[in-house]
Formats: C-alpha cells, sequence, structure tokens
C-alpha cells in the first residue's frame, strides 16, 4: 500500500513540476547499527540503515529534498559539504546557520544545486559523529546539453575513503575533552569495509572487504572522497593509471598519476581505464601519507578490483606508496600541478575560465594562522589568529533578524596578533561584492585540510615558509583550480581568492575533526546592505529556533520545509511530507 502510495506521488510529481526546475526527494533516518569493519563489534551511525550511507543523485539546478529523522540519543545537523547553497545558508547544516534536530525529531532541507556539477559528499557536522558515520556521497550530473569534456564513461564508481577508530566518537569525544590527542587511529575503512587480508599478520581473518566489479576494456569514473577523521590518505589502484578530470565541480586539465594523496575532506573524479591482464584481481589502496609508515602500517584500507574474466585472487605486495614521506617539497608537486580546463563547459555553457579571477583587485586581506592546540582555561583548544570558536546558542543569521544582541563579535583579526590565545564568537565581517585573499598560514606540525562553505575559491599559491607579500609574485592567475576544500602542509602557506557574491553566513574550517572539535573555525557573514529579497532567501517556514530565541520554537520539532519557488511544487511538497508522516509513522 505504501509503495502505490509513493508511486502516485512520483505521478503527481511528473505532473506538477515544471521541465526547468525538478524535484528529487530523499528520506533519512539516522540511526545507530552495530558493525564490526575493522573486525571489532562497535556502534556507528547508519543512514536508512546503511553504512555508508545512500548516495544523493542531482542534476545541475534540480531541487534537493531530505527529510532527516534524527534516531539517535543526541543533537544532529546534516551538512552538504561542497553544495554552495546559493543565497540559502538556511539549509547549511553548521551551528553557526541552523538549530540542531533533537532526537525522535526531524528536519526537512531544501536546496538548489544552483550551477553546479561533480563529486561531493554529506556528513553529521556536530560534536564528533562523523567519527561515527552518518556520511555518504553526493553527485550532481551534469545537464544533457553541456558536454562533459572526456567520453562518458562506462559506469561511475562512488569509493569513500577514511581513517576509522574503533572508538565511538563519543569515546574519542571524551579524549579531547581530557586534554589528550587521540593516536594513530586503528585502519582505513574503503566504503565502510575493512582490509582485503593482504597480510596475514597485519589483518585478521573474518574482515569484510570491498570488491568492485568491473568489465576489461571498459573505462570507469571513479569518484573518491576522503571521509576520514584527520589522516591524508594516497589512493592508488594496482597497475591502473588514474586520469584526473574533476575536483570538487570543477573540470581539470587531464593528467595521468599511477597514485594520488586525498586531503581530508577532499574529492577527486578519475577516469581508470579496465586494460590489464585479468589474470588475478588487483589491489585498490588507501594508505596513511606523511607518516612513518613502518608505525602506521596497520592504517591502510585495501579493497579488490576484480575483472569479469579475472583468473585468481590478489595476492602478493600492495603497489609501493610515494617515496618522498620526509619531502613534502617534492608532494607539494601534486596539487600545484592541478589546474583548470578553462575550455571546458561546467555547469553553464560558457567556459570554466571565462572568469579572469587574476585581474580582479583585491579589495580586503586575512592572513590565518593556526597552531597547535594550548590550553585555554585549562582546556585544550586549537585556534586560528589566536581565537579559539565557541559554538553559538543561537544561529548567527537567525540572531541578526531577529535583532539578538550579544551573540557573535565582528572583530576576526584579519592577522596573526601575538596576544594570549582566547575562546570567543568572533567572526569575519565580509563585504558582499567583494574579492578577498585569505592566506591560511599552518604553524602547526601536521597536515590540515581548510574548507570554505558557501563558495569555490581559487587556490593561487603555496609553498613552505612564512608567506609575505612578495609571495604574491608566485600567484597562478591563469588557471588555477577553485575548489571548496584545499589542503595547507606543516610549515606552509596557501593561498585563494574568494569572489564574496553569495549573501550569508558561511563557515570556514578545518575539516580534520580533531582540531575542528576543538574550536579552530570561524564565520564569514556576507550582508546586502540594500537586499531586496533577491540575493539572500527568508528563512524557511520550518526554521527551528534554539538559544535566545527558543520561545518562537513551536511545540513540535517534525518540519516541512517549504519549496524554494511555485505554488504547484509548494502543494506537491506539503502533500509528500504529508502522506509520508500518515504512511510511515514519522515524527
Amino acid at each position: 500500500m505504501a509503495l502505490l502510495l509513493l508511486l502516485h506521488i512520483a505521478l503527481l510529481l511528473s505532473t506538477l513540476c515544471s521541465a526547468d526546475d525538478p524535484y528529487v526527494f530523499y528520506d533519512f533516518k539516522l540511526s545507530y547499527i552495530t558493525a564490526s569493519p575493522l573486525g571489532v563489534p562497535q556502534r556507528v551511525i547508519a543512514v536508512n540503515g546503511a553504512f555508508p550511507g545512500p548516495v544523493v543523485n542531482a542534476t545541475t539546478n534540480y531541487n534537493v529534498v531530505i527529510n532527516v529523522h534524527n534516531q539517535l540519543d543526541e543533537n544532529l545537523l546534516m551538512t552538504w559539504s561542497g553544495i554552495q547553497m546559493r543565497r540559502n545558508s538556511w539549509q547549511d547544516g553548521v551551528l553557526g546557520t541552523n538549530c540542531p534536530i533533537h532526537p525522535k525529531r526531524n528536519f526537512t532541507y531544501q536546496f538548489q544545486v544552483k550551477d553546479q556539477i561533480g563529486s561531493f559528499f554529506y556528513f553529521p557536522s556536530l560534536d564528533f559523529q562523523r567519527a561515527s558515520g552518518g556520511f555518504g556521497p553526493i553527485v550532481i550530473n551534469n545537464r544533457k546539453i553541456i558536454a562533459i569534456p572526456f567520453a562518458q564513461p562506462d559506469g561511475d564508481i562512488l569509493v569513500l575513503v577514511g581513517d576509522w577508530y574503533t572508538k565511538s566518537h563519543t569515546a574519542l569525544r571524551a579524549t579531547l575533552d581530557s586534554g589528550e590527542e587521540l593516536g594513530m587511529p586503528d585502519g582505513v575503512l574503503i566504503n565502510g569495509k575493512g582490509p582485503y587480508r593482504y597480510n596475514s599478520t597485519l589483518v585478521p581473518d573474518g574482515i569484510e572487504y570491498e570488491t568492485i566489479n568491473v568489465e576489461p576494456g571498459k573505462t570507469y569514473r571513479f569518484r573518491v572522497h576522503n571521509v576520514g577523521i584527520s589522516t591524508s590518505l594516497n589512493f592508488r589502484i594496482e597497475g591502473h593509471n588514474l586520469l584526473l578530470v574533476e575536483t570538487e565541480g570543477r573540470y581539470t586539465m587531464q593528467q595521468n598519476f599511477t597514485s594520488f594523496d586525498i586531503h581530508v575532506g577532499q574529492s577527486y573524479s578519475f577516469l581508470v581505464t579496465m586494460d590489464q591482464n585479468a589474470t588475478k584481481d588487483y589491489y585498490i589502496v588507501a594508505s596513511a601519507r606523511f607518516v612513518n609508515e613502518s608505525v602506521w602500517e596497520r592504517v591502510t584500507g585495501v579493497a579488490v578490483l576484480h575483472y569479469s574474466n579475472s583468473k585468481g585472487p590478489a595476492t602478493g605486495p600492495l603497489p609501493v606508496a610515494p617515496s618522498d614521506v620526509y619531502n613534502q617539497w617534492s608532494a607539494m608537486n601534486q596539487p600545484r600541478a592541478i589546474r583548470q580546463n578553462t575550455t571546458a563547459s561546467g555547469a553553464r555553457p560558457n567556459p570554466q575560465g571565462s572568469f579572469h579571477y587574476g585581474s580582479i583587485n583585491v579589495t580586503d586581506t586575512y592572513v590565518i594562522r593556526s597552531l597547535p592546540p594550548v590550553r585555554i582555561n585549562g582546556k585544550l583548544r586549537a585556534t586560528m589568529n589566536g581565537i579559539s570558536f565557541v559554538k553559538p546558542d543561537t544561529p548567527i543569521r537567525l540572531a541578526d533578524l531577529h535583532n539578538v544582541k550579544g551573540s557573535y563579535k565582528l572583530d576576526f583579526p584579519n592577522k596573526p596578533h601575538d596576544r594570549s590565545p582566547k575562546m570567543d564568537r568572533s567572526i569575519i565581517n565580509a563585504t558582499y561584492k567583494g574579492f578577498m585573499e585569505v592566506i591560511l598560514q599552518n604553524n602547526d606540525t601536521k597536515i590540515q585540510s581548510f574548507h570554505l562553505d558557501g563558495y569555490a575559491f581559487f587556490v593561487v599559491g603555496m609553498d613552505f615558509g612564512l608567506w609575505t607579500e612578495n609571495s604574491r609574485s608566485t600567484y597562478n592567475k591563469w588557471d588555477t583550480i577553485s575548489r571548496c576544500t584545499m589542503e595547507v602542509y606543516p610549515g606552509a602557506w596557501t593561498a585563494v581568492l574568494i569572489s564574496l557574491d553569495n549573501v550569508g553566513v558561511w563557515n570556514l574550517r578545518v575539516e580534520n575533526l580533531d582540531r575542528w572539535y576543538l574550536g579552530q573555525e570561524t564565520y564569514m557573514r556576507i550582508v546586502n546592505p540594500e537586499e531586496n529579497g533577491k540575493t539572500e532567501m527568508a528563512p524557511p517556514d520550518n526554521v527551528l529556533y534554539c538559544g535566545a530565541l527558543q520561545s518562537l520554537q513551536k511545540e513540535s520539532q517534525s518540519s516541512a520545509a517549504m519549496p524554494l519557488h511555485g505554488d504547484n511544487s509548494k502543494l506537491l511538497l506539503t502533500l509528500v511530507v504529508t502522506i509520508s508522516t500518515f504512511v510511515f509513522g514519522f515524527r
């Protein structure tokens, strides 16, 4: 009966939605399940009973509606890493923009994947929960009228890699709260599964591993995401080249690699042709990078690439990782070599290189320095420019809308100061339609991945040492890649340029979960002083209230979003959520 009812809904959808703004609907139940990816039973966070979660599949300019049900025992928010939420930071799913979804409640996210294509992922953004799962891939397909700059692959293969602990996210939180570092992970997962038993000493018997089935002679697009906690990984497929074609929504100049470093929070797409002899299966490897490999040998994920005509299992040693562990100057050649395919069309029919970022005058510069964690008021904290961010009680933009005073400060320093670190709610007061230069100076001891919600930034330069104004002479002002997550090597800097055309409040953070949890983040507040409803959407009808605005929250927190536009679509969405609630008992 329920399936029949949903079929009628789908038919109604095709009638009511116009051809140029289709909707796709998802229902996500986040709950705990027991799994043993590394051979030790543990509680992980599943989406609809699956670990990792299901793919969100849409096409450029589609409207995506995801009804998230919190069946955990703690608050929840879901964020959609890399989705720019044009004019709509209300859907971003971090504490600076949204109140949390309480246990046994739900919230419906609705956003348009406006002018985007590519490979992204989603995950829970609160309280270290990603360390227990809740993540899954996002694929935004190109419109048929816009050709991709390579032959259509024979298939898509989604690969989620990441370091993993057998301790729960709550236990890992407690470790950090006690002032301790997390230490070495227990392993690396590939699509939620442990390593193939390539070594009987390192890998116990009975672990379930990932097998990727392929046909000889065919070419597949591998969409690879590092959804881990804090470890940079080197990804490689034994005997096969990786042809890089896309980085977080931007087509790249096509280059072959035998292996590729993927840092925490990053996403890449590669074309891989099955051109090897099928005498055996082949290893797919994701191993810890820039560590003492003899000590970190167990932090290695291994899956199997299985040709349909394979004559035997994968055997022998793993393909060798890069040998430049102690020569990060050499390792930096990889990100420096990534170039934008300036002649290819992206989400729009105009070439990706038609935006001449290198000729625009910079209106503001921020030099943001990160240091190793320090104790502030007796607690271990991580900082940017000496400030460890304190999670807001009231989302920043809601505080603006309701004139809540004192909930944050617009005084984030534009350069490091030699003063005692402090805990505060300092955010960046960015200028709408400005063009900002941000230098990420990593004086910590480990590689960090910096991410900015709401935007793709141009990665114009990177080098070791301290950034100075003379460093600008090394910037790539012609064909650098634009993306949303970028690594910064320890003792080095990375410079990015950002065109501030997306009004809202946007999270700037490190993706390394330990540092993020300890306060290494801030927000950019971008407001149009002449706002007329065209550059920023109003809060959705189902907006949640908390903190100073808790009294505005209705008694029931079960919330369905109103659509972005269109009376027919509004009727449909209301109908879908109402029927789903009735049929499945959603609360």
